[in-house]
């Protein structure tokens, strides 16, 4: 009689707990479902979003997720609430591809969210890029790990596509290393905004060339007034047919400025006829010399003799 209360006993206490464990794994799976079934912004984009149009972008700072800086979905396309209820008839709220694109201001302005706090983009707003519609996805591809903005082997192409004058200038005999693939475009130019013209990286012109040609920067005694104004007057900074990046060969480039000068009895205001005695034309023998044989310190000298003007005329 004992023993049969005992085995009852034990089979009601085992109910027990078989109904306090099923009460307790029905809680649980009631507080754990609403995080199953309803993921939130980038892990609810990809259950649609698959590789397919999600290229691998891991390389990219985008794509370093344990970087708690790096964006997510949302961050650009904003949260997309009713094309995440309803995809196929509504958009998400923000695109970026091309004919269903926000306008080039509003696109770049996403992109400044985050990149407006680095120094080289402060300019961005009112620069010529920007005026001229161009977005940051103009030149920039996020989904991928392939940027040809940023990699030095692809940029110059990528710049091209839109200046094409200075992709000829570049293939011409003298011109600086971008066909090498020793310079490329932004060496020179700051593509986001510039406070220099043609959106070079430095104020001037000429700073700009000074970080690599530093010997020209002078100051001079005697300085030659071109050269401290723009090097543009005489170089043609994409490239040229004529040595040193020149615009045009001398002494045609110098008598743009100066007026030609007879030089031992030859010279094209020295004797004026056709022929001399000798029967040559020394019109003919002065333009086959060039101003540069004689003044060699073309873009200055430190010369600091007053008396003698042979350094006043940038000769050696």
């Amino acid at each position: 009689m004992h023993d049969n209360v005992s085995h009852s006993a034990l089979r009601g206490f085992g109910m027990q707990i078989k109904s306090s464990l099923a009460i307790l794994g029905l809680c649980l799976v009631g507080f754990l479902a609403p995080a199953i079934a309803a993921p939130t912004g980038a892990a609810l984009c990809v259950t649609c979003h698959d590789e397919e149009d999600l290229p691998d972008m891991s390389k990219t700072a985008h794509g370093f997720a344990a970087d708690k800086r790096a964006p997510d979905c949302t961050t650009c396309h904003g949260s997309s609430d009713k094309h995440a209820k309803k995809p196929s008839a509504n958009k998400p709220d923000r695109m970026f591809i091309r004919g269903l694109a926000l306008p080039a201001a509003e696109r770049s302005e996403v992109c400044l969210t985050c990149h407006s706090k680095d120094p080289n983009r402060t300019l961005w707003t009112g620069s010529q890029h920007s005026n001229a519609d161009v977005a940051c996805n103009t030149c920039h591809k996020i989904h991928s790990n392939d940027n040809k903005a940023i990699a030095k082997a692809t940029q110059n192409d990528l710049c091209f596509t839109c200046h094409k004058e200075q992709r000829t200038q570049v293939n011409k005999p003298s011109h600086h290393p971008l066909p090498e693939g020793k310079m490329t475009c932004s060496d020179c130019h700051n593509p986001h905004g510039s406070m220099g013209p043609k959106l070079v990286k430095r104020d001037s012109t000429n700073a700009t060339c000074y970080t690599c040609h530093a010997e020209k920067r002078g100051p001079f005694v005697h300085q030659h007034d071109p050269v401290a104004e723009d090097c543009s007057n005489c170089h043609s900074p994409h490239g040229s047919v004529v040595p040193a990046m020149l615009k045009t060969r001398a002494p045609l480039l110098c008598q743009q400025c100066h007026t030609p000068h007879v030089a031992g009895a030859v010279g094209a205001v020295g004797i004026s006829n056709a022929g001399s005695v000798s029967g040559k034309n020394v019109a003919n023998l002065w333009q086959g010399r060039s101003c540069l044989n004689c003044h060699t310190q073309i873009h200055g000298s430190n010369n600091p003799s007053t008396s003698n003007l042979t350094p006043q005329l940038k000769m050696r």
